[in-house]
């Protein structure tokens, strides 16, 4: 299979580039390359599409995956998508089944079979796509405190140090919730969650009961609740156990549309894409990844 590898050098757990371009080289790409800029993983990505390659590795975090995916979506598809995780979060890779451990990935890639997998297309002020997951309210908050310093030196307890930087800033937002174009939803919300993966910050399970195959997408509402509430909501969030709490709503969708007061900024895979009213489509089975081996 031709292979092309697109490997992010300042991704969360690179520490020596040259020893992972090594370990790499046993995919036995046809391809590597390197990426020196922001916003470059994107064009490398479609550019491989163009260019006949079957299969592309995306080496990152889950930042280096979104653009990837972008890529690949804007070449019009047709590629195989597989994931080495070496970023600070790697939760795409955790609800694929990929192991973290760099060369047990590798294995995984070699030895796996290909699946296809659900991807979102979300358009906002701009048309982006991601497989993980999409919030807006206060998770766009605690995005934009997030820097790349933060995350390199605090690794996954990053997002918690950027949720306590936000926290002064909670504040709700008038939330029109439209699903499938028939039940719309009039509500008082600090977060919205749109999800088709499981996790976020390091293995958080935001949506415990997504799948990526299953065509629908998981919402989840977070209500405008007082401050003892959502400390007991946090902690059942940290383990999974929030989609009957009573701050919360839950639903599941093919498609969902979303308006607010103020505008909610919204974040894709955990990058920042706007705070236009935003529009999720699922298109299922979409893309082709790499999964374990049955």
């Amino acid at each position: 299979m031709k292979t092309c590898v697109i490997l992010n050098p300042i991704a969360g757990s690179v520490k020596d580039v040259d020893s992972i371009r090594e370990r790499l080289s046993a995919l036995q790409p046809a391809r590597l390359c390197i990426s020196e800029k922001p916003g470059e993983i994107e064009n490398l990505a479609r550019e491989s599409v163009e260019a006949g390659f079957e299969q592309i590795v995306s080496a990152g975090g889950d930042g280096t995956l979104n653009e990837v995916v972008n890529g690949i979506a804007a070449a019009g598809g047709g590629t195989i998508l597989a994931l080495v995780p070496l970023g600070t979060g790697n939760d795409f890779a955790r609800t694929l089944g990929v192991p973290i451990d760099m060369d047990e990935a590798i294995g995984h890639i070699l030895r796996g079979q290909i699946g296809e997998i659900d991807l979102v297309r979300v358009t906002s002020d701009l048309v982006r796509y991601f497989v993980n997951v999409s919030s807006g309210g206060f998770s766009g908050l605690v995005d934009e405190k997030l820097t790349p310093e933060m995350k390199k030196t605090w690794g996954p307890l990053a997002y918690l140090r950027s949720a306590a930087a936000a926290f002064p800033q909670l504040r709700g937002y008038v939330t029109h919730v439209t699903l499938d174009g028939r039940e719309a939803l009039e509500l008082d919300l600090y977060n919205v969650i749109v999800a088709n993966g499981r996790y976020v910050a390091g293995g958080i399970p935001v949506a415990p009961e997504a799948e990526i195959t299953d065509g629908l997408l998981d919402v989840i509402l977070v209500q405008e609740r007082g401050k003892a509430d959502l400390v007991l909501l946090a902690a059942q969030i940290l383990v999974g156990k929030h989609l009957t709490s009573d701050a919360i709503i839950f639903h599941r969708a093919k498609k969902v549309a979303i308006t607010s007061k103020p505008g909610m900024w919204f974040n894709v895979d955990g990058e920042l894409i706007g705070n236009e009213p935003a529009t999720f489509e699922l298109l299922p089975k979409a893309l082709q990844c790499v999964v374990p081996a049955t």
